[in-house]
């Protein structure tokens, strides 16, 4: 991180002009940004603050001395209004997080503010984990991680226009909505954020406990946690579900022929088995590769599968949204996890909920996995 921390101006200018097109803006963020805030070491987030506030100076054209002052004061503000009529609560963007760090604080917020009305602020299909839930009402901001840096930035500035509202509170989940909490989305006296990277210290709690102890020392609320609540026009009842998913990052899948005797094993479990196509392209071909007779497939929406593993009795799957939807809603979990960039980003993505979790992370998982299966759907 030591060259990231020193990047010159021009060094900088350099990969902004990579950021002009998707591919590049995509670089920007998985070689340069992402790594800042993946290893939770809080020394990175300052690291991170010194960085993007000049990468909004160069492209925005907002001042980077007063973004670092900004942040430093709504950082450590943990002052709740007694009441407000409307509550924003920023989307993480990606589902699992959604299901790990936002879930909570939407919990929480209904707790805190009884009376008032709670709106995620992201994406439909992140809404619709939670569309079932009378409380949460939705208002769409679509951060498309396949657009240019310059179109991000543009939906993080254009969010005052959307939240900058008397009687309301925002809450910013370090959401990449504002840029981690960098771009200011409305006063700060009715802001409040959560800086999950540094949250916690050197601990090993899981991303879904420290945000409940956030929520405590903010909001005043125990027992804030984390839950899904999809709707289910689908009654499968599956036995077993699994999700081959790994986020784009194929570091988190394990070796051939893992997969393919894993699912050999599942058929000879005689359980049913729910499996998810996911977005297509390489993880629905590896999902055709491996599928056995009589097992049965979901097309579509993320959503809709939550609730079919709310309903399994396992859930099977790598690091991904999948373990998080089931841990939420108390459902057995086998998860095989790899490719972590650290110790405390295993500490902090584990799966984490009421029920059983079996998290494998052996060189050979194959074995340990069947037998994590065998376990919870009582044949060992």
């Amino acid at each position: 991180m030591e060259n990231i921390s020193d990047l010159t101006d021009a060094e900088l200018a350099v990969w902004l002009e990579t950021a002009k097109t998707p591919e590049g803006t995509r670089a920007f963020f998985a070689q340069l940004i992402e790594p800042l805030g993946d290893l939770f070491e809080s020394a990175l987030c300052d690291v991170y603050v010194n960085l993007f506030t000049r990468v909004l100076e160069r492209a925005c054209g907002l001042s980077a001395v007063e973004l670092r002052e900004r942040y430093e004061r709504v950082r450590r503000r943990t002052a709740a209004p007694v009441s407000v009529a409307n509550v924003f609560v920023l989307s993480r963007v990606t589902l699992g997080a959604d299901i790990a760090v936002t879930s909570v604080v939407l919990d929480a917020a209904k707790k805190r503010f009884p009376d008032a009305r709670i709106h995620l602020v992201g994406s439909r299909k992140n809404w619709e984990l939670f569309e079932a839930d009378p409380r949460i009402g939705f208002l769409p901001a679509p951060y498309a991680r396949g657009a240019t840096l310059d179109d991000r930035l543009q939906v993080s500035i254009g969010l005052r226009n959307l939240l900058d509202h008397p009687d309301s509170l925002v809450i910013d989940p370090d959401s990449r909505l504002t840029q981690l909490g960098l771009v200011s989305v409305c006063d700060e006296e009715r802001y409040l954020f959560f800086e999950s990277r540094s949250f916690g210290g050197d601990g090993s709690e899981t991303l879904p406990v420290l945000t409940a102890q956030w929520t405590k020392q903010t909001l005043g609320v125990d027992g804030a946690r984390a839950y899904v609540a999809p709707m289910t026009p689908n009654e499968l009842t599956p036995d077993v579900t699994v999700s081959l998913g790994v986020g784009e990052n194929p570091a988190k899948r394990a070796p051939d022929p893992f997969e393919q005797d894993l699912f050999a094993h599942l058929e000879r479990t005689g359980a049913s088995v729910l499996v998810d196509y996911g977005a297509g392209g390489e993880e629905s071909e590896r999902v055709d590769r491996v599928l056995r007779p009589g097992m049965r497939t979901w097309r579509g929406a993320f959503a809709p599968f939550a609730a079919q593993i709310a309903r399994s009795r396992v859930y099977v799957g790598y690091d991904s949204a999948g373990q998080h939807a089931a841990a939420a809603s108390g459902v057995p979990v086998v998860c095989v996890f790899r490719g972590e960039a650290s110790e405390r980003t295993y500490a902090r993505w584990r799966p984490h909920g009421a029920g059983p979790v079996a998290v494998i992370r052996d060189d050979d998982p194959l074995a340990a996995a069947c037998a994590a299966i065998d376990k919870f759907l009582g044949k060992s």
